[in-house]
């Protein structure tokens, strides 16, 4: 019996997925200096000296990585969610869709974003299996459900 399902897109490959990831590291750090910035004028209008940086690993410092964080969760997921693409993956095509080519849930989303945060932390060794996996998925794909796939060429 022949399968009636359309032809599955390729899986997006390890070298397009950094790019695309080096990409999008310049908006997510200007909000990450828009949050620091917020937090450093808090700090010096809250009684301290003007020349004076946060402590390191003080409880302010370590809601400062929170709020960090937070932040790309939030570009990454609402990106991922309207549409399937951040900024960085639109100029090589790349798209995250679920495992059956639906758009995945916000959950999905979620784990996505938290399992890649902790292949980056380990390295980038998350991403590095997708080099060995015999369906070149990550761990945050696999984790997710979720897949990235390159999409073909618009016609001109």
């Amino acid at each position: 019996m022949a399968s009636t399902s359309p032809t599955p897109r390729p899986t997006a490959l390890i070298g397009w997925r950094l790019l695309a990831l080096l990409y999008d590291l310049w908006p997510v750090v200007a909000l990450w200096m828009l949050a620091s910035a917020v937090f450093t004028f808090a700090y010096t209008f809250s009684g301290h000296d003007s020349h004076e940086n946060i402590p390191p690993f003080s409880l302010l410092q370590w809601l400062l990585w929170l709020v960090c964080w937070l932040i790309g969760a939030v570009y990454a997921v609402l990106s991922w969610r309207r549409g399937g693409q951040t900024l960085g993956m639109r100029p090589w095509r790349l798209q995250v869709t679920g495992a059956d080519g639906s758009a995945p849930s916000w959950r999905a989303l979620l784990m996505r974003y938290s399992v890649g945060t902790l292949s980056l932390l380990l390295a980038g060794l998350g991403f590095w299996w997708a080099w060995f996996d015999r369906d070149r998925l990550t761990w945050h794909d696999r984790a997710s459900g979720t897949r990235m796939v390159r999409l073909p060429k618009r016609p001109k």
